[in-house]
């Protein structure tokens, strides 16, 4: 069961797409796509079983790329598709576990494969928009309390460098212009 109303959503909403992140089972997955088939939208959907990424639109999505290209991940928890001139990014960057972790090594390598890849797309593609689940806090005022948070995984400073490193691609931060 979904946790929203997708055709109230479908029927209301002034945006033409939905981006998600982070759809968790085949079961989930199943329900969106036949309440999608209902309320007349398309969806590319990416990922493994746990780590899924979708882009619900009403129009069709071209230039569909599920994962990042020369990169070896078989969760492809990246999907991005062109929407008219608009390019999406959609991305469940990995959590990391454990700082020091191989886990944790790996979400640096995948944010720098991200890195390159959006600094790529953004060449192709000027209208850009790179938007999911990050599973990093930019700065200490993004958690409830910092002090709990120090030295722990999406707050670590190799983290937070990797976060900014994708930001000087050349994106801005829409959330901090509010």
């Amino acid at each position: 069961m979904l946790p929203f109303d997708l055709l109230g959503w479908r029927r209301a909403a002034a945006s033409s797409s939905l981006k998600l992140a982070a759809v968790l089972s085949r079961d989930v997955a199943s329900s969106i796509q036949a309440l999608m088939q209902r309320a007349g939208l398309r969806q590319p959907l990416s990922g493994s079983t746990q780590d899924r990424v979708a882009i619900l639109s009403r129009n069709p999505a071209t230039d569909v790329v599920a994962g990042i290209p020369g990169f070896d991940d078989e969760q492809r928890r990246v999907l991005a598709v062109s929407l008219g001139s608009l390019r999406v990014i959609d991305v469940y960057v990995p959590n990391g576990q454990t700082v020091g972790s191989d886990k944790f090594a790996y979400k640096l390598r995948w944010l720098d494969a991200l890195r390159e890849y959006v600094a790529a797309e953004l060449r192709r593609h000027p209208h850009l928009v790179v938007l999911g689940d990050f599973n990093v806090a930019p700065e200490d005022r993004d958690v409830h309390d910092p002090s709990a948070w120090e030295g722990s995984v999406h707050v670590s400073p190799p983290e937070r460098a990797a976060l900014q490193a994708l930001l000087g691609a050349g994106l801005t931060d829409c959330f901090r212009l509010l």
